[in-house]
């Protein structure tokens, strides 16, 4: 914390009074030039969002953020104070962070006037330069903007039209700050309609006074798509003010996708040190939020956010963790069978259109984890022929014709010695393995045998049957041609 000086002594220090917008692009060209990261830990950013970030910067605009939920429209926000310098001063006192340079408000110009280079100066960190207000339908002109505070006008002996009996609302106070407007088209009209003056000329109208205050804000807005035809739209007079409308995305590749999950679930060193997760336990849990985005079950226009495979992680995760602590073991890996334990990020993650909720959630996300095992399943092994030839051997006959007389049941509570141990009593599963996945680590070797197992029931090869505590894989379909 910097302790306070006077004006004359900022003065002398040889301080430049600037705006929000000089400050924040003298930063990001000093970061570009010193090839700095700018904008840290936006993956898949890099060649479409950034960019256009940073042009909009140096043009001096507001920015508005237009995409589907989860894809770090508020991140990008928050990320932008690291462009503001690390302590600004403004003016002691000020509850609307007066440059001392070019103090706005009454209070600090009349302390400037009284005081001159005796004024005192504190510091603002740029930690404390970041306002975020969520737009919903009860947000008033009073929060954004201010109200006259009838109190004060009576102890002070002063009229509504004095300056002094304002209370100030968010962005005033927010000047010289970045200014953050989560979900902008859920603001009703009338609420948007009070910015226009600020974003355009700095005037501020309350309650049919208006008050000549150039604001020095950089606003950042936000917005869903859905949110143009489901709750609201932005108004045109507002949308022409704001300079550059930047649309964000979802990861386009799975290893992207995982770097994301990666960086944001919160999974502590402790347990990443105790369980194992697979490298294709990972892509998989990826491919069912992309098999979510192609559903047609699940509603396009509100997207699939990338907190759902963040959630899910944490909860295949504490699956792991629970059996850990049930059988007393020191480590353990995640298994195919864990991911019943992401339906609940799953269903609290998607809309559903209506064939969907005709489904029911829980069915639309075993569907969608089956359908993500299918892509990580084909990427490995051979396809699955849907009809089998009498008297043609396919890579899976040995397995089939292995669980015409045997079932085997994976509990959840096994410890790795016990479900592993299952696992490789099915003899031709070993084979297989052997032969398509020599190239993976043990732990995805393990992995690919559940997964195999898995594929033959999505295919009707095998039987698959769960209870709370375990799945049952026995014979089915041509499984039944063998017993005979």
């Amino acid at each position: 914390m910097k302790k306070d000086i006077t004006f004359k002594e900022l003065k002398d220090s040889g301080y430049q009074d600037k705006t929000i917008n000089e400050e924040i692009q003298q930063n990001l060209i000093a970061k570009i030039k010193a090839k700095e990261p700018v904008f840290e830990g936006l993956w898949g950013y890099e060649d479409t969002v950034v960019p256009q970030l940073k042009k909009a910067i140096l043009a001096g605009h507001h920015i508005n953020l237009l995409g589907l939920r989860g894809q770090a429209k508020t991140k990008i926000a928050r990320s932008m104070v690291n462009l503001l310098d690390e302590y600004m001063p403004i003016v002691k006192g000020s509850e609307i962070n007066d440059s001392p340079f070019h103090p706005i408000s009454k209070y600090a110009r009349d302390l400037i006037e009284e005081k001159g280079d005796e004024t005192m100066i504190s510091w603002v960190h740029r930690s404390n330069r970041f306002y975020e207000k969520l737009a919903t339908p009860d947000v008033n002109v009073a929060d954004l903007i201010g109200d006259i505070d009838p109190i004060k006008a009576a102890t002070l002996k002063l009229p509504y039209s004095d300056e002094r009996v304002l209370h100030y609302g968010m962005i005033p106070r927010a000047n010289r700050c970045i200014f953050v407007l989560n979900e902008l088209p859920d603001l009703q009209a009338r609420i948007q309609v009070s910015l226009f003056n600020i974003l355009q000329e700095g005037d501020i109208q309350i309650r049919g006074f208006q008050l000549r205050m150039p604001l020095d804000i950089q606003f950042v807005f936000t917005a869903n798509p859905e949110d143009y035809t489901n709750r609201g739209s932005i108004v045109t007079p507002l949308k022409d003010r704001i300079g550059s409308q930047i649309f964000t995305h979802y990861p386009r590749t799975i290893a992207l996708a995982k770097q994301i999950t990666e960086q944001e679930a919160k999974i502590s060193s402790d347990d990443k040190k105790r369980i194992k997760i697979p490298s294709l336990a990972k892509d998989l849990l990826e491919e069912v939020a992309f098999a979510a985005r192609d559903s047609e079950y699940v509603d396009a226009k509100s997207g699939v956010s990338a907190r759902l495979t963040i959630s899910a992680m944490e909860n295949l995760v504490a699956a792991a963790k629970l059996r850990l602590i049930e059988t007393n073991s020191k480590s353990t890996s995640v298994r195919l069978v864990d991911f019943m334990s992401i339906i609940p990020s799953i269903t609290g993650k998607i809309e559903l259109v209506y064939e969907g909720e005709q489904e029911g959630a829980d069915h639309v996300s075993k569907l969608l984890i089956d359908k993500a095992v299918m892509v990580q399943f084909e990427m490995i092994f051979p396809r699955i022929s849907k009809l089998e030839k009498e008297g043609i051997k396919t890579a899976y006959t040995d397995i089939i014709k292995w669980f015409s007389k045997k079932s085997v049941e994976l509990n959840y509570s096994d410890t790795d010695e016990q479900f592993y141990s299952k696992l490789n009593t099915i003899t031709p599963l070993n084979d297989l393995i052997e032969e398509y996945t020599a190239h993976l680590s043990v732990e995805d070797q393990n992995f690919c045998k559940e997964l195999i197992l898995w594929a033959l029931t999505i295919n009707k090869k095998l039987d698959k049957s769960e209870n709370e505590t375990a799945f049952t894989f026995d014979a089915a379909g041509i499984g039944q041609y063998f017993r005979n």
